[in-house]
């Protein structure tokens, strides 16, 4: 479970306050909002990449606030991907374990398991600007799971993805969550995301967040089936 406890930052004129949150175990949430409204934001100090100013983030109970992100059992895939484009797709998929110095029998094994969930086994041994947008998805996907995290963080994962691809992605990520029964915080703008993915839904509204069920979030908003919240 993930917590967040009266978290608040402020970084210039851009400010959360007194941010409280609990996300549970094997579920899938979709966190949205408008730009700047700081969805980006709490997935950073989620992950350990900005510090807040007070509060407590607490995970599986323990006091995570100041864990590097090493630490935190949280696979993290970010908006621009950051793959490493003179690295195999292998190499890319196992660095997780690569840097947790897991042996290269192993490493290997989980690599071929993971490129086998998700379909891209022929790719392993060429370099991502081969690849296409939703090919690059599934390599940065892969590498946040590799060590099979507690927790997988999404930040907008299909921005600039055709409808065909998003929905092969969407059948992917609902398997992934079944089989690793891994929390999922996906960050979107996309309502057609949010209607095909989330079991309950985050909105950050006015620097304050709410927490619905799905079906509750869609009976209190009239939306559009691709509508985006912008």
């Amino acid at each position: 479970m993930v917590e967040f406890q009266n978290i608040s930052i402020k970084q210039g004129v851009f400010s959360l306050n007194n941010i409280s949150v609990k996300l549970d175990d094997d579920t899938y949430y979709c966190l949205l909002g408008k730009t700047g409204s700081g969805k980006t934001t709490l997935v950073e100090v989620l992950c350990g990449l900005r510090k807040f100013n007070s509060g407590s983030l607490f995970i599986n109970g323990i006091d995570a606030s100041e864990f590097k992100p090493g630490e935190r059992d949280i696979g993290y895939v970010p908006q621009d991907l950051i793959l490493f484009n003179q690295m195999t797709i292998s190499d890319n998929i196992g660095f997780a374990l690569k840097i947790r110095k897991v042996d290269k029998i192993v490493r290997d094994q989980r690599i071929k398991e993971v490129s086998e969930m998700l379909g891209i086994s022929h790719l392993l041994q060429r370099l991502p600007r081969n690849l296409s947008g939703g090919e690059k998805q599934r390599v940065a996907i892969g590498r946040a799971i590799i060590f099979q995290p507690a927790i997988l963080l999404l930040d907008e994962p299909f921005n600039a993805l055709d409808y065909v691809t998003k929905q092969e992605l969407f059948k992917m990520l609902k398997s992934i969550k079944s089989k690793m029964k891994v929390t999922v915080l996906h960050v979107t703008h996309n309502i057609d995301e949010v209607k095909n993915l989330a079991e309950k839904v985050l909105t950050i509204e006015n620097a304050k967040i709410e927490m619905q069920e799905r079906n509750e979030f869609f009976e209190t908003r009239n939306f559009l089936f691709n509508e985006e919240v912008i």
